[in-house]
């Protein structure tokens, strides 16, 4: 991974700082540097995405994203 630019480095060291806070939310890499999501992660970020876009912003507000939350939380996973 290149970090030569001054603005990817303080977002690497962000994202690591994130993940020292917030281990779960973080995947892991692979050899290629791919970042890699866990199943149970994919599979909530997929229904979560299903049930929220029910509610279009535009028409709902809010409740779209407060959705979203509620049903990542009943999954035990952060946002």
């Amino acid at each position: 991974m290149d970090i030569s630019d001054p603005y990817k480095a303080a977002a690497f060291a962000a994202y690591a700082a994130f993940g020292l806070i917030f281990p779960k939310a973080q995947g892991h890499y692979d050899a290629q540097g791919h970042f890699i999501v866990t199943a149970a992660r994919a599979a909530a970020i997929h229904e979560c995405s299903a049930r929220a876009a029910q509610y279009p912003e535009w028409e709902y507000g809010n409740t779209e994203f407060y959705i979203y939350r509620a049903c990542m939380a009943e999954h035990g996973e952060p946002e």
